[in-house]
Parts: structure tokens; sequence; C-alpha cells
């Protein structure tokens, strides 16, 4: 049997929920200490060759920091790569790494990746909270499940943007160290709390239009109803009348 509006809507708040929390844990590595924030990052790289980085470089949301998240820079937004992971003009760094940008630590490339990569996060968290609290109209009708869906898709694109320019940054990133021998890896937790929060908001956003297009049927199937009911009582009463009137010519006869 198909679901209704009001189930679909709270499944959609249940995955946009879900989403927000692992957007959140990505986000926040850096901030606490504790699991799994201090397992959480985007890369690790053993930097201990170039001048002025620690011998571990974690890169996480707002923070470089060194292992397990430990030993952290100040907190910055939309910083670039390179700007508290070692001194100016990278000494020992992947050379595509290094340039004029960020006090001369960050290449010009990187920095513009991870800059729109960082804003699209932070402007698809705002449409997906405001989309949580929409969704609690997705429940009541399909109007409520329409908005639902148009907010919470306006955060899935921003969302893919900025999963995509991610995972493009670190990934290269990481094959920068590799070509230069010097041992990095992909931060699963990060990357995976990363796409997981993508495509929860996706199931999220099917959701919300499904309950829209069940409210539809079932209106649509309620009209069938009444229109093959209405039919049924005018075949009776005209069933009724052809009766009488042949009663009437009968008696007219007689």
């Amino acid at each position: 049997m198909a679901l209704g509006h009001a189930p679909l809507g709270l499944l959609g708040l249940v995955f946009i929920a879900g989403s927000l929390v692992m957007l959140f844990l990505t986000i926040l590595p850096g901030v606490s200490w504790v699991p799994p924030l201090r397992d959480t990052y985007f890369l690790r790289a053993e930097t201990i060759g170039i001048r002025g980085a620690r011998p571990i470089t974690q890169w996480t949301f707002f923070y470089v920091c060194g292992l397990e998240n430990l030993n952290c820079g100040f907190p910055q937004a939309a910083m670039g790569i390179g700007s508290d992971a070692w001194a100016p003009g990278g000494l020992g760094a992947p050379r595509e790494l290094v340039g004029e940008y960020a006090g001369g630590t960050t290449s010009h490339y990187y920095w513009y990746m991870w800059r729109f990569g960082w804003v699209f996060f932070i402007i698809g968290l705002f449409f997906e909270v405001i989309a949580f609290f929409v969704g609690f109209l997705a429940c009541l009708g399909r109007l409520g499940a329409a908005m639902a869906g148009l907010v919470a898709g306006t955060a899935l694109f921003f969302n893919t943007l900025a999963v995509c320019l991610m995972t493009a940054t670190f990934v290269k990133m990481r094959n920068a160290f590799l070509a230069n021998r010097m041992p990095a890896q992909i931060g699963a937790h990060g990357f995976g709390l990363a796409w997981g929060a993508w495509f929860a908001l996706l199931i999220a956003v099917g959701l919300f239009f499904a309950g829209v297009a069940a409210g539809g049927g079932r209106k649509k199937s309620d009209h069938v109803h009444s229109t093959s009911r209405g039919s049924r009582r005018n075949r009776s009463r005209g069933s009724n009348l052809e009766i009488g009137s042949r009663r009437r010519v009968k008696e007219e006869y007689n």
C-alpha cells in the first residue's frame, strides 16, 4: 500500500536530521578531541621534511592539526591549505601546493578550490537547517511537502558542489604528496561523513517530493470514486424514470 504524505514527510525529517548530524561531525573536528572528532580529517600527510611543518599534518574543516587532531593551529574560515601547515615559501612541500596566496603558502588552484568548497558547505548547511524545520509542514499536506522538497533540494545543490570540490581538492593533494614520495592518505571518517550527509539529504529530497505525488494520487482517486458514485446514482435515477414511464404508457393503453 502506498504511503501518504504524513509518513513520507516524517521519514524525510529523519533523513534530514541524520544528514545534519553527519554534516556537523564533518565540520567540528579540531574543536574537541572526543571520538569520532579526533579521528575525522580530510587528509593526513607526513610533512616532517617541510620547513615549519608538523611531523604529521591533518587537514580538517576549520583547522590544520597534528596527529589525532592535536596541536592544532588557530581556526580559520576558508583557510588556505598551506596557511597553517608550513612556513611561507613551503620549502620541501610539493611545488604544486605552494604559491603566493595565504602568505605565500598556497597555490592559486588550491586557494580557490577549497575556498569555494568551504563556502558551499556553509551555504548548504544553512539551507539544510531551514529544510529541517520546513519539513514538519510536509507531514500536513502537499504544499508543505513541496516547500520542504524545494528548500531541501536547494541544500542538496550546494552540498553537491561542496563535496565534489572537497573530493577534488584533497584527492589531488594526496596525489601530490605521494608523487613527492611523502606518505599521505584520505581521511575515511571525513569523506564518509561528508558523502553520507549528502546521500541522506538526497533520500530526504526524494521522500518530500514523493509526498507531493502521494497526495495528488489520493485526490485523483477520491475524484474517480466520487465520479463513479455519481454515475451510479444517475444510472439508477434514469432507470427509475424509465420504469415509471413504461408504467404510465401501459396504464394509458389499458
